[in-house]
């Protein structure tokens, strides 16, 4: 019985970054031996033991041969005659196909430390294309690593994949898990583009695919592109460390511009209602957190108007910050004015002008507060109150903007 470490922990140590978790291979043992040492078995596909102490996973050593459509149509053999070598081949790429043995010598069958050096994604061996979660994978590890590219072979299987169909067979939570993980990379735009490349942008995110190569007014959006603006904007985020539910709402918050017509290029007029629709059938289909889904809908029906938030008069800004739920939710504004924020900079020489929407709702929303909503619902009859307080609110806003001229 032995025992290596595999995976992205030895990628990583070879790359000098940091190593969080451990996964570990055990070469010659049985379920029945990892039990009597006490090892916790947790796995439902295939033997997956937890240490009895460190509680880390630790998988018999196994070879998958492909008997079905999708990421789960494997058949699984794990026993004490598979050796190390057969285990790391079933790996997808070369670089998470490396181990380390107990004395912390590197076992290098396919070349992942020459890839490593060489920056390159390399898939291990033709197995790569029975998984279409791969295809994920590696669109993932390209926002991650953003100096990394693909090899021109494996792009090639990469297609290969989506042309036989087997990208329509993922089931959503699995997307939408790697794309989430995705999103939260250093580089995001990096994954889409690499999914678009080999042509499963089209099938997962069809509504994001149809942005690139759609015109937007040159004066407001000087990288004209609708598709090249939203990778902008997606980063943007990820620059600032921003949370899941704003990179999504930085993602999909123009989305409604893929549907204008060719005809009225380029503008949009109207674009953000069809957004919101886009949005909300994106979020079911993949079925997206609703804390992500909300704020994205809230930021694609409202983003234009915030941009023209210092034109809007007092009763419009607090109809907007009751829309986007101001009043009760200040983290969720918060990060409402962040993806709007993130808008604005996707844009080239926008990345350091004068922003001043968000400070201006932000003190629009404070003028609001200072109305006491339950003094003024005592002097009013109950139907009223909603009105009241608003027109208390508005005239309080009123009341800041005069101070402001």
């Amino acid at each position: 019985m032995q025992t290596y470490v595999v995976g992205g922990a030895v990628r990583d140590q070879l790359l000098g970054l940091p190593v969080a978790d451990r996964d570990y291979v055990v070469v010659g043992a049985t379920p029945e031996e990892m039990s009597a040492r006490g090892f916790i078995p947790v796995g439902r596909d295939f033997p997956v033991f937890l240490h009895p102490q460190t509680h880390e996973e630790y998988a018999l050593a196994r070879t998958e041969r492909k008997s079905g459509r999708g990421y789960k149509g494997f058949t699984v053999y794990a026993a004490a005659d598979v050796t190390l070598e057969e285990d790391l081949r079933r790996r997808d790429l070369t670089i998470n196909a490396m181990a380390l043995d107990a004395d912390g010598r590197l076992i290098d069958p396919y070349g992942g430390q020459a890839d490593l050096k060489a920056k390159l994604f390399r898939h291990v061996s033709e197995a790569f294309a029975e998984d279409p979660v791969r295809i994920l994978r590696v669109a993932r590890f390209a926002a991650r690593f953003a100096d990394f590219s693909v090899a021109p072979e494996t792009l090639v299987l990469m297609k290969r994949i989506v042309n036989a169909g087997e990208v329509d067979a993922l089931v959503p939570e699995r997307v939408w898990q790697e794309l989430s993980r995705g999103l939260m990379e250093r580089q995001p735009s990096r994954m889409f583009l690499v999914l678009r490349e080999c042509g499963a942008l089209a099938k997962l995110l069809p509504e994001l695919d149809r942005l690139f190569g759609v015109p937007q007014p040159p004066e407001h959006h000087p990288e004209i592109d609708t598709g090249v603006h939203v990778m902008r904007v997606v980063d943007w985020a990820a620059r600032q460390g921003f949370s899941l539910a704003v990179r999504f709402a930085a993602l999909t918050h123009d989305l409604g511009k893929g549907t204008t017509p060719p005809e009225l290029w380029p503008r949009h007029i109207g674009h953000e209602a069809e957004s919101v629709e886009l949005v909300r059938t994106m979020g079911e289909r993949l079925r997206v957190p609703a804390d992500c889904r909300d704020l994205a809908i809230a930021v694609a029906r409202e983003h234009g108007l915030v941009h023209r938030a210092a034109e809007l008069r007092p009763g419009t800004l607090v109809q907007l910050l009751e829309r986007i739920d101001a009043f009760r939710r200040p983290g969720r504004f918060e990060e409402f004015l962040q993806a709007c924020e993130c808008d604005f900079r996707g844009r080239p020489g926008y990345e350091t002008r004068p922003f001043p929407a968000p400070d201006h709702l932000k003190r629009a929303l404070q003028a609001a507060q200072s109305v006491d909503a339950g003094a003024v619902a005592k002097r009013v009859e109950q139907a009223r109150i909603r009105e009241a307080v608003f027109q208390a609110r508005a005239e309080a806003v009123a009341e800041w903007l005069n101070s402001k001229a």
